[in-house]
């Protein structure tokens, strides 16, 4: 899914999107809609989502907004949300943030490496195989930190950990891939 569900609207305007954008909570904005929302409150501060109240601090432009590039009128929108994504996309963010952040960035990481029209860095392929591989290694084998023998369930602790771990940093990869796609400098 490279855009908004086809029978949505925007939440803010209520009507079909225009130049439709994803926030990191996953909810789906019109480009103008939601730099009017973040212009309405502070400016130095990200903008909350509409709908869930979440902090939105990285806005993707759907596939269909950045094909009409040449549109005057969506690069001058397209550029507001650049600068928003330049302003508050690279920030390090709390373990909390980021663990809310997981779901929207791991659907969207899987949907790019499994399609072939997708161009993800092969650095960034690797990178994200490697962690994979060597978490499923570590599970794997009979090894632990914390051995499943003496202690039973409470030893799945450490692999559980180590997923998690694992899970954080391929999403910590792909949102710098999306900050530099998106606004990066």
């Amino acid at each position: 899914m490279d855009g908004p569900p086809g029978n949505d609207c925007c939440a803010i305007c209520h009507g079909h999107f225009n130049i439709a954008c994803q926030a990191n909570c996953s909810h789906w904005f019109c480009g103008d809609c939601i730099m009017l929302v973040w212009h309405h409150g502070s400016v130095l501060q990200p903008c909350k989502c509409p709908l869930c109240r979440r902090q939105i601090t990285l806005l993707v432009p759907g596939e269909a907004s950045l094909r009409e590039r040449n549109d005057p009128n969506v690069a001058e929108v397209l550029g507001k949300i650049e600068r928003y994504n330049h302003l508050f996309g690279g920030n390090t963010s709390s373990l909390v943030q980021r663990m809310q952040d997981l779901p929207f960035l791991l659907r969207r990481l899987l949907r790019e490496i499994m399609d072939p029209q997708r161009s993800l860095p092969v650095v960034i392929k690797a990178r994200v195989y490697i962690a994979m591989v060597l978490s499923a290694v570590y599970i794997i084998s009979p090894v632990d930190i914390i051995p499943e023998g003496i202690l039973g369930i409470v030893g799945l602790l450490d692999d559980l950990l180590i997923v998690l771990i694992c899970f954080l940093h391929v999403a910590a990869i792909y949102r710098s891939v999306l900050y530099y796609r998106h606004g990066g400098s």
